[in-house]
Formats: C-alpha cells, structure tokens, sequence
C-alpha cells in the first residue's frame, strides 16, 4: 500500500511538471513590506531541538525532505487572506493572494514574498531534475518550483503543507 501511494506521489509530481524551471535567480517581489524580507540571518538547531519544535509530519518534511500524500493538506483549500509562513521558523514565504489552485493536490502559489525568503536549489532525486524550494532562514525543504504556473510569473511553486504555518490577516 504505502509503496503504491508513493509511486502515485512520483507520478502525480511529473504529470504536474509539464515544464521544469530552468531559473535559478527570481526576480524580487514588487510591493513587499521590509519587515517581511529575509535579511540574512540563519537559524541553526540541532535535530532534537527541531524535534522538539515540528510535529513529526512537518519534521519529515522540512528536515528530511518528505513530502505529504496529494490532497490531504488542511491548507490545500484555504481561502482566507494572510501570510503563508514556515512552519519551523516563521519567515514569511507567500501571501494568501499569491495562492491559486493548481489541481497537483498541493497548496501552490505563483510567487513568494520575496525572492530573497525561498532558496532554489537543484533536485535529481527520484530520476527526474526539478528545483528544490527552502526556506532562506533555516533551510527547511517546502517543496519544488515549476514553469508551468499562471500569469503575471509563469511559477507553480508546489508546496508541502505540513511545511507551512497560516495566519489570518486582522483587518
């Protein structure tokens, strides 16, 4: 069973990635708040503080590069207006209106805060070359990024929801 459920996982993520990014440099988000733009300073834990902090799903993810099953994200479907932030250290990574549905079963935006909040780093795992998303603060895995998202960036960044914290914007 678990063995059928990951093949699904592999088949799903490339029949989701009709094209893969070719970019490795993004550029920086218009409008952004300085306060929510990475400035540089790394967190670095050992891996029982990161156990102690993470609920083991989201461990799995942001520390040893897991992913979640399709379509069980309790973000996959949210709707309300705020900021996306990772799970492990709070920087903020995207805006609610960012969000769009992509039908690969995970939450997916079409652009970050900011270039500087997410790393890109090469993927060949599984057989196939993707670009890996991190989160800039403490490295956390979040997903990948693809070239076949909407208008006005062209990017699906496909991302674990286990990966990520939601808060609602009090307006």
């Amino acid at each position: 069973m678990k063995f059928s459920l990951l093949v699904f996982c592999i088949l799903l993520c490339i029949s989701c990635s009709t094209a893969q990014n070719k970019s490795s440099v993004r550029s920086e988000t218009k409008n952004t708040d300085s306060s929510l733009v990475y400035q540089g300073e790394k967190i670095i834990k050992t891996d029982l503080e990161w156990r102690s902090i993470l609920s083991e799903e989201s461990y799995h993810i942001l520390r040893e590069k897991g992913t979640e099953y399709p379509y069980t994200s309790s973000l996959l479907k949210n709707k309300r207006k705020g900021i996306y932030y990772c799970a492990a250290c709070e920087l903020p990574l995207f805006y609610s209106e960012s969000k769009f549905e992509s039908g690969c079963g995970w939450p997916s935006y079409f652009e970050p805060v900011h270039a500087r909040n997410v790393t890109e780093i090469e993927d060949r795992t599984h057989g196939m070359i993707r670009t890996e998303i991190q989160c800039s603060k403490c490295g956390g895995h979040l997903g990948h990024v693809f070239d076949d998202g909407p208008p006005p960036t062209g990017l699906r960044y496909c991302i674990n929801g286990d990966a990520l914290k939601f808060k609602e914007r009090q307006n």
